[in-house]
Formats: structure tokens, C-alpha cells, sequence
């Protein structure tokens, strides 16, 4: 086997959608402004880095990012394709594995439009000689049970630590186990995902995440604390000054939860930016209490709302509650959350 490398150029969130820069940048400490040189160390030291654009890395995409959201094209076939492809172009990668949502809660509703992106993607990283592939996956309710950054980066942890929602773990080690296979790592796309199970469970995923934190600059006495087996994740990570939660309106089974509906009201909230270059509150977020297919009860509380204001609005709350669809349980249906896996060329 190869001695693999997992560069990762990454972008912040705009408008709903959330991005891996800001997550990371709630971690006391984590830098994302990373030189060349320094980016090459650390693949050498650790294996693997997540950082942003800067003035000699990717700069025009930079440039073009900040602009998308203000001319009204963040939704651009080419640009997004321009955007992504250009990142990983500049990492060099033998191996590239692109998850392209559809749904209410992604940037393309339907799946024929995803498609179309992917394929875009898929040709755009082929032809510069890349080994590109994409799946496309489902994106109507939240993925796992926590949105926003900080909270995600808490169940992220607990993902590594082999805990953590069954439907998030399903979607990494479905992933991990298409990009192994694309690398000839594993004879198949089953024993793929079995090597990424084996790692979350026996802890050398969650070493080497420390290993790439420390290496980007977080404290080590803070990295080692937030992957103990027992952390105190708000110990270092900041927690919202107010915390709210909703009950269901109904008796039933939780048919569904509508996930663009929770991203617009944390974005007002403060989780996400409407122009490039605002800050953004890490500490706002939602923690779903209840999973899809679950029975609850009239009264039982579903959702926790993380909030620095002191109360939430009354459209906050209608907009919430309105999100959450409770029946009876045989109109529960389960549907894939991958639906397809366009393969390298």
C-alpha cells in the first residue's frame, strides 16, 4: 500500500451553507493561514492538513469566492465547479472524492441538477489528471444531530471517537471506504468502509486528528483534552450564552425535519454570514433530541436552540416548530442517503 497524503483546501460558509473553515476555526488556537512550505511539513509530519486560500495559494479563487455571493451567483455551474476543481488542482492529488448534496437543505433541491454538477466536477478533475469520483447524497434533515459550528466540530469528535449518530458514521465510512478503493487500498468498496470503521473504532482516526490539530496550532494541552475519551468539549470550546428548547406539538412518529428550515433561522441567529468577510457567532447551533422514525410524545422536548440573544423571536420559533413533521408511523419511509457513485473515468 501507498504511504496516502489528504491535503485539504477548504472555503468558509455563505449565505445557509456552513464551511469546514469556520468549524475548525472554533477550536481555540487552529490556523488555517498555512504557507506552502508549511503545508508540505505538515503531510510530511502528520499525513494529512486542512487550511484556506492565501495570496500565493489558489489566489484568484479567493478572489472570485468573495464576489460569488455578492453578484448573485453562488448557485454558478461554472464557478462552483472553478472553485473546487482549482483547490484541488493546486494540492496535486492523485485521488479526489467529492460528496454533492441535493435536497431542501443543500444548494441543489433536485437530483438531476446535482448530477449535473458532479458530472461537471468529475470531468473538470479527470482532464487535469486527477482520479475523480462523486457521490450523491441526500441532504433534507440534518446530517447526525448537531448544526452549527462549534456543535458540529463536538460531534465530529465524538464520530472519531467510534460514538456519534449511526447515519453521520454511515456517511464517513462510505465515503472513506469509495476513496481507499479509488486508491487501490482496498480490493472493494466494502472492505473500504470496513478499514474506515476499523480506524474510528480503535482510535488511529482520532490520534491522527490530534496530530494534524496540534501541527495547525492548537494548544497541546487543549487538543489532547478535547480528544480524551471523557471531554469537556465547552471546556475549550465556546458555549452560547442561552439555551431553549422546543416540545412536540403532537403524539407520533417524527416523519421529518426540515434542515434548510433550521439553517436560515441559525443563520439570523448569527452562525453564518450573508457577505464574505463577516464574522460569525461558532456558538450558535441547534442539537436535535430526536432522530427520524422515533415515537415521541406531546409535550417531549425535540429540539435545543444555542443562542447568545436572550430570547428567541416568535418567527424564530414558529419557523422551528414549522420545520418538525410529526404522523402516524406507517408514513414513516426510510430513504438511502447515498443515491449515487459516479465513478473516476
Amino acid at each position: 500500500r501507498w504511504i496516502l497524503q489528504v491535503p485539504m483546501i477548504s472555503g468558509r460558509g455563505l449565505a445557509h451553507t456552513g464551511g469546514t473553515l469556520d468549524k475548525l476555526e472554533s477550536i481555540p488556537g487552529f490556523n488555517i493561514h498555512q504557507s506552502v512550505e508549511q503545508v508540505k511539513k505538515i503531510l510530511q509530519d502528520v499525513g494529512c492538513c486542512i487550511v484556506g486560500q492565501t495570496e500565493t495559494l489558489v489566489p484568484a479563487d479567493r478572489v472570485l469566492y468573495a464576489l460569488r455571493d455578492a453578484t448573485a451567483t453562488v448557485d454558478s455551474l461554472p464557478l462552483i465547479t472553478g472553485s473546487i476543481i482549482s483547490k484541488k488542482g493546486a494540492e496535486g492529488l492523485y485521488a479526489l472524492l467529492l460528496d454533492v448534496k441535493f435536497g431542501r437543505a443543500a444548494l441543489y433541491k433536485d437530483l438531476d441538477s446535482a448530477r449535473t454538477l458532479a458530472q461537471s466536477l468529475v470531468n473538470a478533475g479527470n482532464s487535469l489528471g486527477m482520479r475523480t469520483g462523486a457521490v450523491l447524497s441526500r441532504m433534507d434533515a440534518p446530517i447526525g444531530r448537531c448544526v452549527g459550528n462549534a456543535l458540529e466540530v463536538c460531534e465530529s469528535l465524538e464520530c472519531l471517537k467510534g460514538r456519534g449518530p449511526d447515519d453521520l458514521k454511515e456517511l464517513v465510512t462510505l465515503l472513506g471506504g469509495y476513496l481507499l478503493w479509488m486508491t487501490h487500498q482496498s480490493p472493494s468498496l466494502e472492505s473500504g468502509q470496513r478499514m474506515i470503521a476499523e480506524v474510528l473504532t480503535n482510535g488511529a482516526a482520532l490520534r491522527k486528528f490530534q496530530a494534524m490539530l496540534e501541527a495547525q496550532g492548537v494548544p497541546t494541552h487543549i487538543a489532547h483534552s478535547l480528544c480524551s475519551e471523557k471531554a469537556d468539549y465547552f471546556k475549550h470550546l465556546r458555549r452560547a450564552e442561552y439555551q431553549t428548547e422546543l416540545q412536540a406539538p403532537d403524539d407520533g412518529t417524527v416523519l421529518d425535519v426540515d434542515g434548510m428550515v433550521i439553517a436560515t433561522v441559525l443563520h439570523r441567529l448569527g452562525a453564518g454570514r450573508t457577505r464574505a468577510g463577516e464574522s460569525i457567532n461558532h456558538s450558535v447551533g441547534v442539537e436535535l433530541l430526536v432522530d427520524l422514525g422515533q415515537q415521541v410524545q406531546k409535550g417531549q422536548s425535540w429540539i435545543r436552540i444555542y443562542h447568545d440573544c436572550p430570547l428567541l423571536s416568535p418567527e424564530q420559533k414558529s419557523d422551528l416548530q414549522g420545520s418538525l413533521l410529526i404522523g402516524s408511523g406507517d408514513r414513516y419511509r426510510t430513504s438511502a442517503r447515498v443515491e449515487e457513485f459516479i465513478q473516476p473515468q
